[in-house]
């Protein structure tokens, strides 16, 4: 078995997004089934590249850019369902890239399985998006896409806590606040399949937005800090506009968040 740096890194290195989440899920159970039968694999080192290898559609284009369309038309629903798609394919590349970037920082045999475990999951809910995609005649790749999605990563690649920060914490948490309403919306359509695989993403990114609450607090014990200063100060530094209510605060709080943490960094309503 590979160290699992290099693992990440070759996800990270595969450029189509099914081939990507297949390894991704392969390299995943592989990881799993090592745990399971005691062993603690080696974590290893890796050179990950500073942009994922993507594939050639979908168009990136800048936010301002990307068309915009109405959620209740036929239209408008294949488009938000290509949005989150590529959104989650951003986050398979996110939670590999923190296992393969950050080696220098030790940390425990947790946090690792943890991420594994989200970027299996997150791998799913891009084939997942995928699949709704084609039941309704389109597919990831036949419209353009946010440019911005990876910037993130580019921000803090130099940065581990200011990852935790951004990444689990910031972006994920408002995936907690918006699902909702993307559910309601294709209910109302009645596309069954889409409500629920978007009742599985929303179910399942709870944790991965507690997964970053709680080794961001392990390491500001580790190093000694208020969480909540370090947080604040963080996101001021990485994240480029103020946080936008409102908040899903029930899964904000199941997720570790509690509402202190973010409202002292969002726009006045």
């Amino acid at each position: 078995m590979m160290p699992l740096a290099q693992m990440a890194d070759a996800v990270l290195r595969t450029g189509d997004g099914r081939e990507k989440t297949a390894l991704s899920r392969k390299l995943a159970a592989e990881w799993r089934a090592a745990r399971e039968g005691g062993a603690a694999p080696e974590i290893g080192t890796a050179t990950p590249p500073l942009h994922p290898a993507r594939p050639a559609k979908p168009e990136l284009l800048s936010p301002r850019d990307v068309p915009r369309r109405r959620p209740g038309s036929p239209q408008g629903r294949i488009a938000l369902l290509h949005a989150v798609a590529h959104i989650e394919l951003n986050a398979v590349d996110l939670h590999w890239d923190i296992i393969a970037r950050f080696t220098d920082v030790p940390m425990p045999m947790g946090f690792y399985d943890d991420w594994v475990k989200a970027a299996d999951e997150e791998s799913k809910h891009f084939n997942l998006m995928c699949d709704c995609l084609e039941e309704l005649g389109s597919h990831y790749g036949a419209l353009p896409a946010h440019a911005g999605m990876w910037r993130a990563a580019e921000d803090t690649a130099d940065d581990f806590m200011g990852r935790l920060a951004v990444v689990p914490m910031v972006l994920e948490a408002r995936g907690l606040d918006v699902t909702p309403g993307m559910i309601d919306v294709f209910r109302k359509a009645g596309a069954d399949s889409a409500v629920a695989a978007l009742e599985t993403i929303y179910a399942e990114e709870v944790a991965h937005v507690a997964y970053g609450s709680k080794w961001f607090h392990f390491m500001c014990g580790r190093d000694n800090l208020d969480p909540k200063e370090a947080f604040h100060g963080l996101v001021q530094r990485y994240f480029h506009s103020p946080l936008k209510p409102p908040f899903n605060e029930e899964k904000r709080a199941e997720a570790g968040l509690p509402p202190d943490f973010y409202w002292p960094l969002a726009v006045a309503d």
